[in-house]
Parts: structure tokens; C-alpha cells; sequence
């Protein structure tokens, strides 16, 4: 009974990467020339430091602020929303916003998304509180497979554009394939947003 049972878990897993990374292929770019242009890209929050000490920099955080800045001084987006985690002592689209400022992005250029606690609840906020259904996500290419499927499966037109990869086997392989089951759960279920409020108008 336990030898089937670990078959089929893993049986489910292998399944569920397949259908995600089979059904996303043509929406990933990792081209800036290619990527054809949208108004919005919405950049994926993670934490900014690896320790608490808050001395170094998390390199999967590192580069998809650089890909963010690639994509808008290319002309591929016109508005970024940064959406993220934020807590009174640690703000993800807070800093995101501060470091793009920082590479010459306007700020009236940048949208603060500070209820996208998860993947799932981000692109659902950006089409409900945003209003944006044709959209540029922008993390790193694992991520966006994940974020792409969910969007296929929301009425969002997303196409996504990779970052370098932050070089942990754990979150681009055995983190991500465990949170891609949580994901379709989420999708059966019709999961949404923790939190909503009210709409913003990008403009």
C-alpha cells in the first residue's frame, strides 16, 4: 500500500511539471529583442537579503531587478507592478521599487502591489485590483512557468520574460514541483486572492 502510494504521489508530480512546462514553452522569452511589447510587466517579489544581517544580496532577487530594468529601457513594457510580500518590518515592493528607481526607472512609472503574498494571489490582483489582462511577467524561468499556467487559467494574456537564475537546485527543482501541486490544488479549488480592495487604474 505505501509502495503505490508514493507511486502515484510521484506519479502526480511528474504529471503536473509536465502539463505546466509542455503548456508554457511558447509564452517564455529570454530574448529582449524577441519579447514582443506589453504596457504592464508585473515583477515577482522574493527577499532582497539571503541572511538576516541583511549583508547579502539574494541573487534571484538581484536579477530579476535587472531583468525588470532590461525590459523597460528596451521599451517591452511601459508600467511595472511590483508585487510582493510586505509586512511592517519587511516590504518586498517597497524595496523593488527603491532599487528600479535607483537604475533610473520614474517612479510614476512603478505600481506598488503589497498583497501578493503568493504567485497565485499576484496575477489574480493584477487582473482584478489592476485591471491588466495582457501582462509581462518577469522571474526567473521556473517561476514563470508556474505563473504563466496560472494566468492561462485566469483569462490573462501573459507571455514571460526570464531572469537569470539564482543558482539553488532546491527552489528551481524540488521547491518548485512541490508548489506547482499546491498550485493546481488552488486552481480545482478556485482558490483566491487573500486580499482584494480597491481598483487602480494604470495610467
Amino acid at each position: 500500500m505505501l509502495v503505490a502510494f508514493i507511486f502515484i504521489f510521484f506519479a502526480i508530480i511528474a504529471g503536473i511539471n509536465y502539463w505546466v512546462n509542455s503548456s508554457t514553452e511558447k509564452q517564455l522569452y529570454a530574448d529582449v529583442n524577441a519579447i514582443p511589447k506589453n504596457k504592464v510587466g508585473l515583477l515577482l517579489g522574493t527577499a532582497k537579503y539571503q541572511d538576516k544581517a541583511r549583508h547579502m544580496i539574494n541573487p534571484y532577487y538581484q536579477n530579476r531587478i535587472d531583468a525588470a530594468v532590461t525590459l523597460y529601457m528596451a521599451g517591452k513594457v511601459d508600467y511595472i507592478i511590483v508585487s510582493g510580500d510586505s509586512i511592517a518590518f519587511y516590504n518586498e515592493p517597497a524595496l523593488m521599487k527603491q532599487d528600479l528607481i535607483a537604475r533610473g526607472i520614474p517612479a510614476n512609472k512603478i505600481y506598488m502591489d503589497n498583497a501578493g503574498y503568493r504567485t497565485l494571489d499576484s496575477i489574480l490582483r493584477c487582473r482584478d485590483i489592476f485591471g491588466e489582462t495582457k501582462i509581462t511577467i518577469i522571474s526567473q524561468s521556473f517561476h514563470n512557468r508556474r505563473a504563466l499556467f496560472i494566468a492561462n487559467h485566469k483569462r490573462i494574456h501573459a507571455i514571460a520574460f526570464n531572469a537569470a537564475d539564482g543558482g539553488s537546485l532546491w527552489d528551481a527543482t524540488f521547491r518548485e514541483k512541490l508548489a506547482r501541486v499546491r498550485m493546481a490544488l488552488d486552481l480545482v479549488l478556485n482558490k483566491q486572492a487573500s486580499y482584494y480592495g480597491e481598483r487602480v487604474e494604470i495610467k
